[in-house]
């Protein structure tokens, strides 16, 4: 529950491991959810092996047979709609049913049969409906070079028709179109791909926006149990410390001077309610999350009680101050609280020295905190976790600020933090 030292378990500090930075709870570094390599951002249902689009599908083709039954009668020289002409329309509905699973063979199946249902000369009209709804898929689905290449094709194809192949197709003494209504053309082909990249662009930043809000809720939970390990850490590590020192003074004087291992007892057992009573504190933030705590959080006007706790573990503490104290924010009071709390758990445990010396200088806009001990390491074994400097440093860090800890030439030990604090605004 403390970090080592060297000749004792708080001076060899240990490295604390941590997560590789830009890599993922999984190891897979840059890797964003919901997006494939290569590929746009799709949502959740998107991808290959989704359902059969039955309804709209159906809803097209009826459209589309329809829509080109009254088209027909408009363009008298065309050839006339007949079972063939409908069954290409059919066959060009039927891919649309997978466009959801297999959109890129879709939209070039699409485009194959309305080729062919041009090149029979068979009228214009609903049927690049179904193109249009194929490219919407195979761009939404991130296969945009599929759909520009499949309407391209068409495009291509239809110019070859319209203009060269005419007199070997149908309808019978056609001429050659003109090319005026190819920018008609083009004007379709742009609107569908243009519209398709505007739904895809929607739907890669709405996934985008979750995908987002999902790594924010992570990262507001993992920093909330990070929050409650190191609460929990600084609590358990200062009072089992105590009760630790004080149940070997009772069991060395219980025969000799019972009077004093009373006395330890009774250290034994306030310690032991303080503990319980600050680990219920944070247990309940876990129960009622969102909730304000009913105890307020420890700070700085609690040092005496850290004193108090230390000398009855056999430790003389000083304190001085420098500097005109402000009302500190409670993140800060409570971050100081810990650093002199878990400075002072550690001399209990791996120094030999029975002072030491707590220094807070109130500086403008800092908050200085130093911690000496006049050593040596016992080297006795802690039984702790090596967690103690770390908790330290990410108090620390959380606020802004750094602490240096390590050996003085003199064999005495330091801890020195420095915290930039913000007077908190009195009403």
């Amino acid at each position: 529950m403390d970090e080592e030292r060297p000749g004792g378990p708080w001076r060899g500090a240990r490295r604390v491991r941590g997560r590789e930075p830009g890599r993922t709870p999984r190891g897979e570094p840059g890797r964003v959810p919901g997006r494939e390599p290569g590929r746009g951002l799709r949502e959740p249902g998107w991808r290959g092996g989704g359902g059969l689009a039955w309804r709209s599908t159906v809803l097209i083709a009826v459209l589309v047979m329809a829509g080109t039954g009254f088209a027909a009668r408009n363009q008298p020289d065309r050839e006339a709609l007949d079972a063939l002409g409908r069954a290409l329309l059919l066959l060009g509905a039927v891919p649309l049913l997978f466009r959801h699973r297999r959109p890129v063979p879709v939209v070039f199946a699409v485009a194959a049969v309305t080729l062919g249902y041009l090149a029979a000369g068979y009228p214009y009209g609903p049927v690049f409906v179904m193109v249009a709804v194929a490219c919407f898929a195979a761009v939404v689905h991130g296969h945009r070079t599929a759909a520009w290449w499949a309407i391209g094709l068409l495009w291509a194809g239809h110019l070859l028709l319209s203009h060269w192949l005419y007199r070997y197709l149908p309808p019978a003494g056609d001429g050659p179109a003109p090319w005026g209504q190819e920018l008609p053309a083009a004007a379709f082909v742009v609107a569908v791909l243009a519209a398709s990249e505007a739904v895809r662009v929607r739907r890669e930043q709405h996934a985008q926006l979750r995908a987002e809000r999902a790594a924010a809720e992570r990262r507001r939970a993992d920093e909330e149990r990070l929050r409650i390990a190191r609460e929990l850490h600084d609590v358990l590590a200062h009072s089992i410390s105590v009760i630790n020192v004080q149940a070997g003074v009772g069991l060395a004087l219980l025969d000799s001077d019972p009077e004093q291992a009373r006395t330890a007892l009774t250290t034994i057992k306030a310690a032991s309610k303080e503990a319980l009573g600050e680990v219920r504190q944070v247990l309940d933030t876990l129960r009622t999350p969102g909730d304000v705590p009913r105890a307020p959080a420890p700070g700085l006007d609690r040092l005496p009680e850290l004193v108090e706790q230390a000398a009855a573990a056999g430790l003389t503490v000083t304190v001085s101050t420098g500097g005109a104290p402000p009302a500190l924010p409670p993140g800060a009071d409570l971050a100081a609280f810990r650093i002199v709390q878990e400075a002072l758990t550690n001399v209990v445990r791996h120094s030999g020295s029975r002072t030491a010396r707590v220094r807070i200088a109130h500086g403008p806009g800092s908050l200085e905190l130093t911690v000496d001990d006049d050593g040596p390491a016992t080297g006795t074994e802690a039984g702790g976790s090596g967690n103690g400097l770390a908790g330290m440093r990410e108090r620390a860090a959380a606020l802004g600020g750094t602490i240096e800890a390590g050996t003085r030439p003199d064999g005495g030990f330091r801890v020195h933090a420095v915290l930039p604090v913000r007077p908190r605004q009195t009403p």
